[in-house]
């Protein structure tokens, strides 16, 4: 009787578990799949991977000067020290000495001249860092000092340039600041940025025996590591193979300058035939490598008495450093984000790239886009206090249209653009105005304390503006046991780009993601990558993985439909049960059966972006294939004696399509803000007169700390939003869009300090606004109300 019974009970099982729901795919909040390790400390980071037999460690001599002519190297003390087994100079390279990304302008190590104090010079390898460390400034170096240019400024006068400058145009700007009823100038210096990544730079390498190289690197462009470790070879890129598990921590400071520690390693490993490791001490690193550009920029604005946009010029000069880096992207992006979300009118922005002796500053969080918004988001600002307005009005009569005064300066039309809604939507969950009036209120009360109220949107485009960039591949195998390896272009740097990958490739496979084994990153299974930045990671990687996966899909749907004679649309993939015609297979089963039929159950996948062109002759194109939309409000207290102030209060709604994984995406969006905030607020950059990084380690470096976050923080997704366009299940990028929520806050700021003087004047505040400057700023608010004043009483006599 259990015999005759048993296939219908297996049958009615199959057919229940066929019915439930996946419980991993897509739109699911799950956890990081590295986060227990990440927790326990279980993750293995370079650093902790077993050292090789008779491996080195590399330091390298820096720079003390910023600008210099070397007249004499000497290296011989360094081999004094026991453990010593190589040191070299620009000239030991046996290949190309330049490791510049895009444009030459970064050798190696130093040749004949030294640009920046912090540059390498010489790099030592011995048994150990601390032997090498000493036997490195043991080495006699001679300079005749050059004349530095420390200054944007004074670059900017003198013209001195890594990149020409490029010009954004829209209609007769000139002619509409001369005819606009209301005008302003005015000034904005904006600071730079250190990535403070966990995981300092790193690589360790191992020679191979046709005379290439495996390189562990911590890097977010494993394709370029692997392209110029070759290149400073002189052997073919196939010899070469880059490995990336994870970086403790990326933000854009290791999609470039990554390569100079790789680099160093290959050609001593060449040169001693040893394994090579380089850890960048922390001071080492910050002196070594780029920052997020500082920028200045000055305005020009016509506008009509709502407060409307009628004429707008603007010129963006960014801080580049001494070599071009990316700053002609960087700029580019500020460029294009001089709007954010309002409708600039007439239009003519400037960007320039300026030269100076420091550091050749690199790609952060926003690659360009976050300096860009600063400028129009203070012109904002200062437009309310000349009307006395309240700045949201202003910034909403300023918002792009749904079909008219829709087309940005570059000429690209804004679609689909929600930043009405989200904004209105923010208003009313965050009580914007009942607690505008109340703070006003309070304000009129409050002699010392004053806070302050913002609320500022983000429009950000998303596609690398070097548009070859926006192409990705992944490989998928399926093995005969249902189990499945997932490899793919991107890095996983803590942002969850793994976790996500794997949920798009168990959706479409409908398994779940236990079944699924992401390996690292690496250019012998993934060729040509790009980086993973430009907030795309998720975007090009996952949809390279869903079409992977897709090729295999079909392979076992027409398979299946062949052996059980059924037509392809009665093979259905569902919670890891495939349903046949009446037959049942679980994915393991259908996978063997395809095996032994013969079937590939490899495939690899790719994907570029549709639509994006850009024409630099015409300064227009669509370089965006869509744009991501949020919206910030920010309440602060500010103490007007000391310049000291606190963030109360935080809302923040943001767009990211159909989310991928909600609870990656809040994460992004909670430290994005954070992160922006802290570039506004205490992350202060200082050089002294000779060029040297003074804050270069966490005791004059200040990274916002638990205690700086907002005391009351509410991150939510918008609702029920699909991104029109074709992205992997129609979700949006994550990653840079919320960092520029932060403006917000730098805002708040402001419009507390403003109420000293009433809300009419707009305080002078750079960025970032530490107490300091903040005090500073109250101080000359108050000077100002009583020049003011004392022109006031004279004219009236």
């Amino acid at each position: 009787m259990s015999n005759h019974h048993h296939p219908v009970a297996s049958q009615a099982e199959q057919e229940a578990q066929f019915r439930a729901d996946l419980k991993t795919g897509v739109g699911k909040g799950l956890k990081h799949e590295s986060a227990d390790k990440h927790v326990t400390g279980e993750a293995i980071y370079i650093d902790d991977r077993p050292e090789f037999p008779n491996q080195l460690h590399v330091v390298a001599r820096l720079s003390d000067r910023a600008h210099a002519r070397i007249t004499h190297i000497d290296i011989t003390p360094c081999y004094n020290f026991p453990g010593v087994a190589i040191a070299i100079t620009a000239q030991d390279v046996p290949g190309e000495l330049d490791i510049g990304p895009l444009v030459a302008g970064d050798p190696l190590l130093a040749d004949g001249v030294v640009q920046y104090v912090g540059q390498p010079v010489i790099a030592v390898a011995a048994n150990s860092m601390d032997i090498a460390r000493q036997a490195a400034q043991a080495a006699i170096i001679e300079y005749e000092d050059l004349d530095p240019v420390l200054d944007v400024v004074e670059a900017l006068e003198k013209q001195h340039f890594v990149l020409d400058p490029h010009q954004h145009k829209r209609g007769d700007a000139v002619g509409a600041l001369a005819q606009a009823p209301n005008r302003l100038q005015g000034e904005l210096h904006i600071g730079g940025q250190e990535h403070f990544y966990l995981e300092t730079q790193i690589s360790s390498v191992m020679p191979t025996e046709d005379g290439g190289m495996i390189v562990y690197t911590s890097s977010q462009h494993p394709t370029e590591i692997q392209k110029l470790v070759a290149s400073v070879l002189g052997v073919p890129m196939h010899r070469v193979t880059t490995d990336m598990r994870r970086m403790g921590g990326g933000f854009g400071g290791k999609e470039t300058q990554a390569a100079g520690p790789a680099c160093l390693c290959a050609v001593i490993a060449h040169l001693t035939k040893r394994p090579t490791k380089m850890r960048l001490a922390r001071v080492d690193d910050m002196l070594m490598t780029g920052k997020r550009h500082p920028f200045y920029a000055r305005y020009d604005v016509g506008f009509d008495d709502q407060g409307v946009l009628q004429g707008v010029k603007i010129d963006l000069a960014g801080n580049c450093g001494y070599s071009a880096d990316l700053s002609g992207s960087i700029v580019d992006r500020a460029m294009f984000h001089a709007d954010n979300a309002y409708y600039l009118g007439d239009a003519l922005i400037t960007g320039y790239r300026c030269k100076t002796n420091l550091a050749s500053n690199t790609a952060y969080r926003g690659f360009g886009g976050p300096q860009g918004m600063m400028a129009i988001e203070e012109i904002m600002d200062c437009i309310a206090r000349y009307l006395g307005k309240d700045p949201l009005d202003v910034r909403k009569a300023n918002y792009y249209g749904q079909t008219e005064r829709n087309v940005t300066h570059y000429h690209q039309t804004v679609e689909h653009n929600i930043l009405e809604h989200i904004t209105s939507e923010l208003e009313r969950t965050a009580d914007y105005a009942q607690r505008r009036k109340d703070i006003v209120e309070f304000n009129r009360q409050s002699p010392v304390l004053k806070k302050g109220l913002a609320l500022t949107p983000v429009k950000f485009g998303i596609s690398f503006t070097a548009s070859f960039l926006n192409q990705a591949g992944a490989l998928l195998h399926v093995y005969t046991d249902g189990s499945i390896h997932l490899n793919h272009g991107g890095t996983e740097m803590g942002q969850g780009l793994n976790t996500k990958v794997a949920q798009i490739v168990a959706e479409v496979l409908q398994v779940e993601l236990d079944q699924i084994q992401i390996s690292a990153t690496r250019t012998d299974k993934v060729p040509n990558t790009s980086p993973t930045a430009a907030s795309s990671g998720a975007d090009l990687n996952g949809k390279a993985a869903q079409n992977a996966a897709q090729t295999i899909k079909d392979r076992l749907i027409n398979f299946a439909s062949e052996h059980f004679k059924v037509q392809p649309d009665e093979v259905i993939f569902h919670n890891g049960h495939i349903k046949v015609g009446a037959h049942y297979l679980s994915f393991p089963e259908l996978a063997s059966l395809a095996y032994y039929h013969q079937i590939s159950l490899s495939a690899t996948g790719y994907y570029r972006t549709p639509k994006i062109y850009y024409d630099r002759e015409k300064a227009a194109g669509h370089p965006f294939y869509y744009f991501a939309y949020g919206a910030a409000c920010c309440e602060t207290i500010v103490d007007t004696l000391t310049g000291e102030y606190k963030m109360l209060r935080t809302d923040i709604l943001h767009d990211v399509g159909a989310s991928l994984n909600p609870a990656i995406d809040i994460g992004q969006i909670e430290g994005g803000f954070v992160q922006g905030m802290g570039w506004l607020t205490t992350e202060e950059l200082v050089w002294n007169e000779q060029g040297k990084l003074m804050t270069n380690s966490p005791a004059s470096y200040k990274i916002p700390a638990v205690s700086d976050m907002p005391l009351d923080f509410r991150v939510h997704l918008v609702e029920s939003r699909q991104n029109p366009e074709d992205t992997v299940f129609h979700s949006k990028a994550v990653g840079e869009p919320p960092f520029m929520l932060g403006i917000a806050a730098w805002c708040a700021i402001k419009d507390a300090v403003a109420s000293v003087g009433d809300y009419r004047i707009q305080p002078r505040i750079d960025a970032p606004a530490t107490p300091e400057r903040v005090l500073r700023g109250i101080q000359q608010l108050r000077a100002d109300i009583v020049s003011s004043t004392h022109v006031s009483t004279e004219q009236g006599q």
